[in-house]
């Protein structure tokens, strides 16, 4: 069914004529706005809608408007978007956290109460729907000249065997010196370990081993004063006795250098169907752009991260057990921050090499295997650019039974003016895998956000050329990679420039929706101070727009790995390809979650049905979006599988 162009579109069209009668008289300033005109005119036809898809921009009421800075899909349908405190510090210390629930289908919102700052926290699926969000931030980065207070990191030690120690957020820790230093966050230090022979006589001498736990301080007095430059030993203020014995303070330099993001240990489950926030077992280790990653059976694991101290995390990962609600020790490997890593066969993760940034740049910047079980990692060579991984976009090709990732543009580390237009794919169901060049990107990018597509595409769009779309340097552009034919082709240009804490995902009706960016800057000369991006721009795939639709699967299904399923309400006469599609939950240009699996369709007495594949590490359990294509590559509205 083809539609008459919209009112809207015939209004450009008699003003773009009527400016073009213009130009001759009235110069530059007529020849641009007739060109704005004519070029609205042109992306509202049909012949171009089919062509290239078309943008619209979601009216979004004043009160749900947030700094978007993780965006994830749930079963229900509607997407959680999370800022927290939103890159904002005045919000940070109004305690002002935000999410928001957006239903694409009804495009109604609702406020969500938001316990901690998740802002930059890690997330992903889990097997019954619910969404794990892991950290966040305990305190916001200062830049050597806005630190008024010297400060660092404490290490608290306890004697007592018997008892552990809670000191709660103000206690002072005073030194040989008499400085005084104020913990920011409350510390709970365990109990001493007893054991061993200590060598006294008939070996029953009892050994004590202190323990400890660290916290971060600041001097009580502004300034140069507070300034601690040797290692000392502090007295907690107010214990006596035996107390003041037992618990006590060490620490080296406290200074007033540049201070980072410090990271939460704070975990929360949101259920979609109740839509809030369940606390969790804490994490051991405090966590600011960690990855959460899927394992083959269900579980989670954590990965990098600033930790309590705004220190890199050496390797201490972790693992959650959604069965039980509760962490325990992962294997220890060391990644930068918001590492890309992807669930492949055998249960192996893949690191593309895409990362968000914070850690030097001579280290984990290498791509490989790693085998989580054994905790073994064999490097993937042949990339180009390696050294502009940072801020790149990764995706596990569709369909995912082939194993391919692509890593796609990319900056230098920290905040460098280089981008990249490289592209690469690593085939691993090679017995030796290694990257080969793909096409370049048509502009050099970084942030650029990727989306897997019901017809085995990636939809690519946004994303600047400059650290942080610096000297104006977003791109309003947008095209598909196709991966069999290794072309990119043109899409619809965006309206809106997105670049860093931008998210974009594929939404059930065959649609992707675009949210966030923060610019520093909003002039070309780097003069003015940019602003959030709270709008919400949807592309619409061009399709949608051929008039012919398949008739969607009739949901929700529960499948079983290994199973077959019989698909009510399809046709099978109108079905060329079947996918499972994993919902996204995505964060600065990284999203892990997402994969597009090949079901192969069988018919039989008229009706539709499919094979679930039996390999956990191909399709981990939890929802997924089922959608069917055409012979055209339109796609049917989405059904919803529970796999187990």
């Amino acid at each position: 069914m083809k539609f008459p162009p919209s009112a809207k579109a015939r209004r450009a069209a008699l003003g773009g004529a009527a400016a073009l009668l213009l130009v001759a008289a009235n110069g530059p300033a007529a020849a641009d706005f007739a060109g704005r005109a004519w070029h609205e005119y042109t992306i509202n036809q049909e012949s171009y809608k089919e062509r290239y898809g078309h943008w619209d921009v979601v009216d979004v009421p004043e009160e749900f408007r947030i700094n978007a800075i993780h965006a994830a899909l749930l079963h229900t349908g509607k997407v959680l978007l999370i800022a927290g405190s939103g890159n904002d510090e005045k919000n940070f210390r109004a305690g002002t956290f935000q999410s928001v629930l957006w239903d694409p289908e009804r495009n109604t919102f609702k406020q969500v109460p938001t316990p901690k700052d998740m802002f930059c926290a890690g997330h992903a699926q889990l097997p019954d729907g619910r969404l794990l969000v892991a950290g966040g931030t305990a305190r916001y980065e200062k830049l050597t000249g806005d630190v008024k207070r010297a400060g660092g990191a404490m290490l608290v030690k306890n004697e007592n065997p018997d008892a552990p120690r809670m000191l709660p957020a103000g206690t002072t820790f005073v030194g040989g010196s008499g400085k005084e230093y104020r913990s920011q966050f409350p510390v709970l230090v365990p109990r001493a370990e007893k054991g061993g022979d200590g060598g006294g006589a008939g070996g029953k001498k009892v050994m004590v081993t202190a323990s400890q736990a660290r916290v971060y301080v600041e001097s009580v007095v502004e300034g140069e004063q507070g300034i601690t430059q040797t290692a000392d030993q502090y007295r907690v203020k107010g214990l006596t006795g035996d107390d003041a014995r037992d618990v006590y303070g060490l620490a080296a330099k406290l200074g007033l250098d540049k201070k980072d993001f410090q990271g939460l240990r704070e975990a929360y489950e949101f259920d979609p169907v109740a839509e809030r926030y369940v606390p969790v077992d804490p994490m051991a280790e405090a966590r600011w752009y960690p990855t959460l990653v899927t394992l083959r059976d269900g579980r989670v694991l954590t990965v990098s991260g600033l930790d309590d101290m705004g220190e890199i995390i050496y390797g201490k990962n972790e693992i959650y057990d959604p069965r039980t609600r509760t962490w325990s020790p992962g294997p220890n490997r060391y990644f930068p921050t918001y590492p890309a890593l992807f669930l492949t066969g055998g249960g192996k993760l893949f690191y593309s090499g895409s990362n968000a940034g914070y850690g030097p740049a001579d280290k984990g910047r290498t791509p490989g295997l790693w085998d989580v079980d054994a905790n073994t990692f064999v490097p993937v060579p042949g990339l180009a650019d390696q050294e502009m991984t940072e801020t790149s976009a990764s995706v596990l090709l569709p369909p995912a039974q082939e194993q391919k990732v692509m890593i796609m543009g990319g900056g230098g580390v920290g905040e460098a003016h280089e981008s990249s237009r490289r592209t690469a794919i690593a085939d691993l169901s090679d017995s030796a895998p290694r990257y080969v060049p793909g096409p370049d990107l048509p502009r050099a990018t970084r942030y650029l956000n990727a989306v897997l597509t019901p017809d085995d595409q990636v939809f690519t769009t946004g994303g600047s050329a400059d650290y942080r779309g610096k000297r104006g340097s977003d791109i309003l552009r947008a095209q598909y990679y196709d991966p069999r034919n290794r072309v990119f082709r043109p899409a619809a240009d965006p309206t809106v420039g997105r670049d860093y804490h931008s998210e974009a995902l594929l939404l059930p009706d065959g649609r992707i929706a675009v949210f966030g960016s923060n610019p520093l800057f909003a002039d070309k000369d780097d003069t003015r101070t940019g602003v959030f991006e709270k709008r919400i721009e949807v592309f619409t795939p061009p399709s949608l727009f051929r008039g012919h639709r398949p008739a969607a699967v009739t949901g929700p299904l529960e499948a079983e790995r290994g199973e077959t399923v019989a698909l009510p309400g399809a046709d099978p006469r109108d079905v060329a390809t079947v996918r499972l599609m994993r919902p996204s939950a995505v964060t600065h240009a990284t999203d892990v979650e997402q994969r597009s699996i090949a079901l192969r369709p069988a018919s039989g007495d008229g009706a539709l049905s499919v094979t679930v594949p039996d390999d956990p590490s191909l399709v981990p359990d939890g929802w997924y979006m089922l959608f069917v294509t055409d012979r055209e590559g339109t796609p049917s509205r989405a059904a919803w599988v529970h796999v187990r």
